[in-house]
This record gives structure tokens, sequence and C-alpha cells, in this order.
């Protein structure tokens, strides 16, 4: 499991969600798929962030292919 940098400063932020949805989050991390609930929402912000990232630079890549002259 990915673990964040230990120098690295961590930042306090609230989140309001859906009832079910932290459910679902409280029974992977009871199961042992992660060790709390932070670092669960540390990992999707992770993937969602490099995914976004990912799909913005294939993007932009597209977007000099299709400039008409090149």
């Amino acid at each position: 499991m990915p673990k964040t940098k230990a120098k690295e400063k961590m930042v306090l932020i609230s989140v309001h969600i859906p009832k079910q949805m932290l459910e679902e989050l409280d029974e992977f991390v009871k199961q042992g798929v992660f060790p709390s609930r932070s670092e669960a929402i540390r990992i999707a912000i992770r993937d969602l962030l490099y995914r976004e990232n990912s799909r913005n630079k294939n993007q932009n890549v597209e977007d000099l292919i299709l400039l008409p002259g090149r």
C-alpha cells in the first residue's frame, strides 16, 4: 500500500459524503483493504489526479496532432 512521504506536511480538510459511501469505505478499512479512512481517501484523490493529469496530457497531444499545417 503506498504511503505518503514522512516529511510531507498534511493539511486537514472536511468533506461531506453520503452515509452509504462512508459505510462502504469503513467496510474496506474493516477488511484491511486500507489502513484508515484517511489513507483510502488520499489514495482515491491521488488516483484521480493521476488519471486527470494523464488525460489532459493526452488531450494536449491530440490537439497538436489535429492542428492544420503540422
